[in-house]
């Protein structure tokens, strides 16, 4: 079976974007007022129907936000197709982004629970993967804890909203999320059912 990983979130998928310059966590503290209302103060949203930001990989959160830039530029014919953030990241910088990543990789990340009944199977999928149907495992590019890792700009899954894991897996199944590099979490999220979706949502939520 191939080894592939899982690259979820805002989440999901590495970077062939470097960071244009250094961040500046302070600097971008001051202009996530904006980012509040919907990811909190420090980057640990109060619903689930938006993504924690806190505690994520610098590189990830900068290349996320530049592909909502390319799509804003490009009216969604690249990069990461989302009306809100699309129109947030329209009149930002790449400084901007930079000290934007720099502040909430500088936070706290998120700690969430599993299930009791889902913590053994849920652990199996993520570690093996369901190699009947060639899912693969998720630990090799998310780290036995889904830490991720920061400098190929593999995300930090843990601790993450179900809500919003499952509705990134769906995106990336039907492939109306597209910004992946080499289309790998489409081919890894087509594999999967259902089923197999919600229980890892539900044990990356307490997986840290």
């Amino acid at each position: 079976m191939k080894k592939f990983a899982i690259i979820l979130g805002l989440f999901l998928g590495s970077t062939g974007v470097a960071l244009a310059q250094q961040g500046d966590p302070e600097a971008g503290k001051n202009k996530s007022q904006v980012c509040a209302a919907c990811h909190g103060p420090q980057g640990q949203s109060p619903t689930d129907m938006y993504p924690h930001l806190a505690g994520q990989h610098e590189k990830y959160l900068f290349k996320q936000l530049m592909d909502f830039k390319a799509a804003a530029e490009s009216g969604g014919e690249e990069g990461r197709n989302n009306a809100i953030m699309m129109g947030q990241v329209a009149s930002l910088s790449q400084q901007d982004m930079a000290d934007l990543a720099a502040f909430y990789a500088s936070q706290d990340e998120p700690k969430g629970d599993t299930p009791e009944e889902l913590i053994a199977s849920g652990a199996d999928l993520y570690r093996r993967g369901n190699p009947e149907s060639m899912v693969p495992s998720c630990a090799g590019c998310h780290g036995p804890k889904g830490n991720g890792m920061g400098l190929a700009a593999f995300p930090d899954i843990s601790g993450q909203y179900p809500a919003y894991i499952k509705s990134q897996l769906k995106m990336f199944r039907s492939g109306e999320r597209a910004n992946d590099p080499n289309g790998m979490m489409r081919g890894v999220a087509e594999k999967m059912t259902d089923e197999e979706i919600e229980l890892m949502a539900e044990y990356l939520h307490g997986l840290y």
